[in-house]
């Protein structure tokens, strides 16, 4: 019984939090949950709609067309031009859409997806409930965890039907360089097989001229990676000629401060969208219709917010970095530009799963061990600094005191 899932397990993160849940008094910052509420103008919306007798009913399996088209028109703001009515899903957020897509594009002969490691603890058992089987390639932390495309091409074959990552990327922080996503679009349409790119965190790119607003230029690449204080984002998604290879996912989960509410979406071409809607039938018939009305207001008005919380993320940010300054001894670590993570390394190096339990044992503070992102993750643990400041200093707190540093 139950033998096909032997291989499938609960998401670490999760894992960590249900342990903390028995531990009085636990400051965690393992799971990505922002410590904002959701903007006004979206639970008022939601409440409206409440109201009104409108959310009791399905929506369609893709979604309100309402929704839909919103969608449709802040993607055209960004150069990606998407029929609302063809090739937009709403979906029960980014996970689903994610899982939707994998189970529509694996075969028996084609089954292999291409991760990066570290990144996102549940792609890989996306990839598995699907039927695939994960391929993890390794950034490069010493070139600031960036692709090593040797290693990646070795890794592609006859088999490979996705790569699948998160930019920015989570547990990172890191942004890929347009650079590196266009030599990924070189070998999809190659090797024909899809990119899966899951976008989640565009919003919070820190020190970006124009922060959250997709890099429109497809000219000149090696320029767009420069220094950190001009790091703007690009999508694969902006050229038309990639639309049949592109799956890109977005969820307003983190943006928005929504994680509860259960709602994103996906975007391809008409053929790819036609056989992933299947799927995403079948899994949920369709995203919660309440979700799907405050999303409408997210995507309309919520774009105040979505700044205030990016600035106040960047203040969170610099403040656990000169919390870990302190700590140059226990740790070291990459400065991210983008998420609400960071991912530092255990000096010396040790088992990452035996310290987030020691640390949550004896310091009461919750946090991801690195492995659980990726062989590659290993002697690094992953923290949110999307919690409040009053949470981020007393965790730092407890860090110190754990290494007995005053």
């Amino acid at each position: 019984m139950f033998s096909r899932l032997r291989k499938i397990n609960l998401s670490p993160i999760k894992q960590i939090e249900l342990l903390a849940s028995k531990i009085p008094d636990v400051v965690s910052l393992a799971q990505g949950v922002p410590s904002f509420d959701t903007p006004e103008v979206v639970k008022k919306a939601a409440i409206k709609a409440l109201n009104r007798g409108v959310v009791a009913k399905y929506s369609l399996t893709c979604g309100l067309s309402e929704l839909r088209e919103t969608i449709e028109q802040k993607l055209a703001e960004d150069e990606m031009y998407y029929d609302f009515e063809k090739e937009i899903i709403v979906t029960a957020g980014s996970i689903e859409a994610i899982t939707s897509a994998l189970i529509a594009i694996i075969e028996p002969k084609k089954n292999e997806v291409v991760l990066f490691s570290p990144s996102y603890t549940s792609y890989a058992e996306a990839v598995k409930v699907a039927g695939g089987k994960p391929i993890f390639v390794n950034l490069t932390e010493a070139d600031g965890w960036r692709i090593d495309f040797k290693s990646l091409e070795r890794k592609i074959n006859s088999r490979t039907a996705a790569i699948l990552f998160c930019n920015p990327n989570n547990p990172t922080g890191t942004i890929f360089p347009k650079e590196d996503l266009l030599k990924i679009a070189a070998l999809a349409e190659k090797k024909k097989f899809f990119i899966i790119s899951d976008e989640v965190y565009k919003d919070f790119i820190y020190n970006s001229k124009v922060p959250g607003k997709i890099d429109t230029s497809l000219q000149g690449s090696a320029s767009l990676w420069g220094s950190a204080d001009k790091q703007q984002f690009f999508s694969l998604a902006q050229i038309p000629e990639l639309r049949k290879r592109v799956i890109r996912i977005f969820s307003l989960s983190k943006a928005y401060a929504m994680t509860g509410w259960r709602i994103g979406f996906l975007h391809s071409d008409e053929e790819v969208v036609k056989e992933i809607l299947k799927v995403h039938d079948s899994l949920v018939t369709c995203a919660p219709v309440i979700s799907q009305y405050a999303a409408i207001a997210a995507l309309d008005f919520g774009g105040e917010e979505v700044e205030k919380f990016r600035q106040q993320y960047q203040e969170r940010r610099d403040l656990i970095c000169r919390h870990f300054d302190d700590l140059k001894d226990f740790f070291s670590y990459q400065k991210p530009n983008s998420s609400y993570f960071i991912f530092p390394k255990l000096l010396p190096k040790r088992d990452s799963w035996k310290f987030a339990l020691d640390l949550l044992e004896k310091a009461n503070v919750a946090v991801v061990p690195g492995v659980a992102f990726g062989p590659s993750g290993e002697s690094h643990i992953r923290m949110s600094f999307g919690r409040s400041e009053k949470d981020i200093n007393e965790a730092m707190r407890r860090i110190k005191k754990f290494f007995k540093y005053d």
